[in-house]
């Protein structure tokens, strides 16, 4: 018996994920000094096993990082760590959650999250997940990536963030248009639905095309200088 279409629409809506197979998420290896902050690393573990997401994160299993790791691993999906051998002893205490893969440096930690993952968040976090974020919305802006980059401020932790952004528009530093590359929410619901929605509306820098030749050049240059990248 065939079943209506709004009651397949419900239940398309309901589970499951059309866009997006895979999400990264930056956060801390600390858990922050408010119960806030685990709290909504917890619903955005739940949310992506709810809409049958993979997680594709840090390696960590302390701080956030180890509660979203936990909460996804746990439902069922599948997780992701990348983490640097010089990190191994901070970021990692008993065991982990999932798959790790080890690298040799920050660099290559950012270049392989971005390759596994369909969309970006940045939960509460250092300077580290900052500087995740801030590089993830650059190589949007440059044209490396049309992936959208996700913020869950929680409880207004970014909120001075968010109006550095505003004021670097105002004094002509941001393109407008480019400042929409940032999609930031309260909760994780209204996050991932404003991420679904998204579409691309700035000027890219260049063509992506441009930049998948260049990286074939990563490789090399990455010997050669690998002194740059290791901890």
């Amino acid at each position: 018996m065939e079943g209506d279409g709004e009651g397949d629409q419900r239940s398309s809506e309901g589970k499951g994920n059309m866009r997006f197979k895979r999400i990264c998420v930056f956060c801390g290896s600390r858990a922050g000094h408010k119960s806030a902050f685990s709290e909504a690393a917890l619903q955005l573990g739940k949310l992506l096993v709810e809409k049958e997401i993979d997680l594709v994160y840090g390696g960590g299993s302390v701080g956030l990082m180890g509660l979203i790791s936990h909460t996804v691993h746990t439902g069922g999906r599948h997780v992701l760590g990348v983490i640097p051998r010089a990190l191994l002893p901070h970021e990692i205490s008993g065991q982990t959650n999932g798959e790790v893969k080890t690298v040799t440096g920050m660099h290559q930690r950012k270049s392989e999250m971005a390759k596994h993952a369909d969309a970006f968040i940045a939960l509460p976090g250092g300077y580290g997940t900052m500087e995740e974020l801030l590089e993830m919305i650059t190589w949007a802006q440059l044209g490396i990536h049309d992936k959208p980059v996700g913020l869950l401020n929680v409880d207004g932790y970014y909120d001075s963030l968010l109006a550095l952004f505003d004021k670097g528009v105002e004094e002509g530093f941001i393109d407008r248009a480019a400042r929409q590359i940032l999609i930031s929410a309260d909760t994780a619901p209204e996050l991932i639905k404003k991420m679904e929605e998204y579409e691309a509306v700035h000027d890219k820098v260049a063509p992506r095309q441009s930049w998948e030749v260049d990286q074939l050049l990563e490789p090399a240059a990455a010997h050669t200088q690998s002194g740059a990248w290791e901890i």
